[in-house]
């Protein structure tokens, strides 16, 4: 069984939002470090000797806030390697209703390899502090973010970098050679070289908030970086920025790149990587501003705010009871302990689609898709402004595409990967019905019932 929820169009009233009788779009935005203190244990690295012991740079929440007079969506993005757990973002979900009037929210992990170590569930059912406390500050900030809010413009643009490559080398005789690091820039195989921007502005054209979309793993640090960091999107982030003199706040939506890597993958910080996460960043973020700066921003004659999110249910791909005699071997006793939790016959996981203005498309996924699957929803889109955002609103490990798991490879049948066969193909399948159906495209029942047997 899957569960199906649509937002009721609700007309509200709060304090610099719109008329209760207008349709008019308008945004708001907000940041907030959520930084934990050292000592805390990394997200990504099985292979790392502690846990951090300081801040490179800081992790941010980045809050965008948009409404069309009658349903108002929080998109959130975070400086971290994946989404809070169900119960938490469920618990977000809540407050920001109550409290702020915001019908519902995307939170939106850039799974950066340099942030802390996040589960669905916690021994004891208490929640580490940091978190605790970034799930408040994240909540507080979506209020500050719709008290702000005011009428609003957007528009869109495409660019193109090329900052990643395809970690899976398939062999003239069809297996998989692994590809970590590419600093010689070959290629390799598919990749999505496309920038997605979307520039949303205040009412006179000043810059509010710049997000941007593109596929390719924050892992120019290793493992033995033990410092927090949002590794290059922080850096394209603060290149945007400066570019429109700190005015707007730049998002990163990751897409899938659940098979891209940073050419300058897992650089050792021996060999300079400070330098070059933030060379990799300035790469990408010079793209993003140029494009910007192109885009010309309008009002929307017809707002319209559309959210939707769906429960798939699917099979466990192994296994279970030999997935789990391999846990140890593959993670040593103490982290195979943790994901005993995660070894379930069945995984439940949302495909949430957020549709602005009946033009603007964002599909998100509970893990890491493979790049094939953002190609296969923008080719089978009937926006052209379609984009994928993984690690969205769960975690669920890696959505390979069909020929990629039968292919293998790390992330395609390895043990990392829980979904059945299939699943990341019955997920873009869903994101597409949603958006058909926000366009109103397919109805809820018959158009006319037959008045005798055909």
């Amino acid at each position: 069984m899957s569960r199906f929820f649509l937002i009721a169009l609700m007309i509200m009233t709060l304090g610099g939002s719109a008329n209760p009788q207008s349709t008019r779009f308008s945004a708001g935005v907000a940041q907030v470090d959520i930084t934990p203190p050292p000592g805390v244990e990394l997200w990504g690295y099985t292979n790392r000797t502690g846990p951090a012991v300081s801040t490179l740079d800081p992790l941010y929440a980045r809050i965008l806030v948009i409404d069309d007079g009658r349903t108002a969506v929080a998109v959130v993005t975070l400086d971290l390697g994946r989404t809070f757990g169900k119960a938490q973002i469920e618990k977000v979900k809540e407050r920001v209703s109550r409290d702020y009037h915001v019908n519902d929210v995307m939170l939106i992990a850039s799974h950066t390899h340099s942030g802390p170590a996040i589960e669905d569930g916690y021994d004891g059912g208490k929640l580490p502090e940091w978190e605790a406390r970034a799930l408040d500050l994240i909540s507080k900030a979506i209020g500050d973010a719709r008290a702000s809010m005011a009428p609003a413009k957007i528009g869109v643009g495409m660019g193109q970098a090329i900052i990643g490559h395809n970690r899976r080398v398939v062999q003239s005789d069809g297996s998989v050679k692994m590809l970590w690091r590419n600093s010689t820039g070959q290629q390799t195989g598919m990749i999505d070289p496309v920038v997605g921007v979307i520039r949303v502005d205040d009412r006179q054209g000043n810059p509010l908030a710049i997000l941007v979309n593109y596929a390719c793993h924050p892992v120019v640090f290793g493992p033995d970086n033990l410092r927090y960091s949002a590794d290059f999107p922080g850096a394209m982030a603060k290149t945007v920025e400066e570019s429109f003199d700190n005015r707007p706040v730049t998002f990163f939506i990751q897409g899938a790149p659940g098979d891209i890597n940073p050419l300058l993958d897992k650089t050792p910080l021996a060999e300079n990587a400070d330098e070059l996460k933030i060379a990799v960043g300035r790469a990408l973020g010079r793209e993003v501003a140029r494009v910007a700066k192109s885009i010309r921003t309008e009002t929307p004659a017809s707002p319209e705010i559309a959210f939707l999110s769906e429960e798939l249910t699917f099979k466990n791909r192994w296994d279970v009871a030999k997935l789990r005699s391999q846990l140890t071997t593959a993670f040593g006793p103490r982290l195979a302990a943790r994901y005993q939790r995660y070894i379930t016959e069945t995984i439940i996981a949302p495909v949430t689609t957020l549709v602005i203005n009946k033009q603007i498309a964002i599909v998100g996924l509970p893990g890491e898709p493979f790049v094939g699957l953002q190609l296969l929803l923008k080719q089978r889109s009937p926006l052209a402004t379609t984009f994928m955002a993984g690690y969205t609103n769960g975690y669920f490990g890696y959505f390979p595409a069909i020929r990629d798991a039968t292919s293998g490879g790390y992330g395609a049948n390895t043990i990392v990967t829980r979904v059945e066969v299939g699943a990341g193909e019955r997920m873009v399948d869903r994101g597409l019905i949603h958006i058909y159906r926000i366009l109103g495209k397919l109805k809820d029942k018959p158009e006319q019932p037959l008045s005798s047997r055909q």
